[in-house]
């Protein structure tokens, strides 16, 4: 199974729902990992050691991931929601992406964006 982190970004019912929805998942919350006020791009270093990250910033944090691939960095793949997707259905998403996406297969993605269905 995936190990996964979110970002401050990320609704608290989200995590809540993951956590109650799959017990045994291994979420991690950035700002519990990395000293409060950590930037984008000290965020996006981090997970990319530990093969994780959800966000909901799509307007700085995927141009950080995107500017880490064309420097040559590791991004190890970035779920991006939307505050447009119920939270059912972000954590419907976001399940099936840390149960049936292997972490090699999520790290050549640059960003999975979410819903997956319209």
């Amino acid at each position: 199974m995936l190990r996964l982190a979110t970002d401050a970004d990320v609704h608290g019912d989200i995590i809540r729902g993951l956590r109650r929805r799959l017990p045994q998942i291994e979420l991690v919350r950035v700002q519990d990992a990395l000293q409060p006020g950590a930037q984008d791009t000290e965020i996006l270093a981090w997970a990319a050691t530990e093969n994780r990250l959800i966000t909901n910033d799509r307007k700085t944090m995927v141009g950080h991931a995107y500017q880490r691939v064309s420097a040559g960095e590791t991004v190890t793949g970035l779920i991006a929601t939307t505050n447009q997707q119920s939270i059912g259905s972000a954590i419907d998403d976001i399940l099936l992406i840390a149960e049936y996406m292997p972490e090699d297969e999520i790290r050549d993605q640059v960003v999975v964006y979410l819903p997956f269905r319209g």
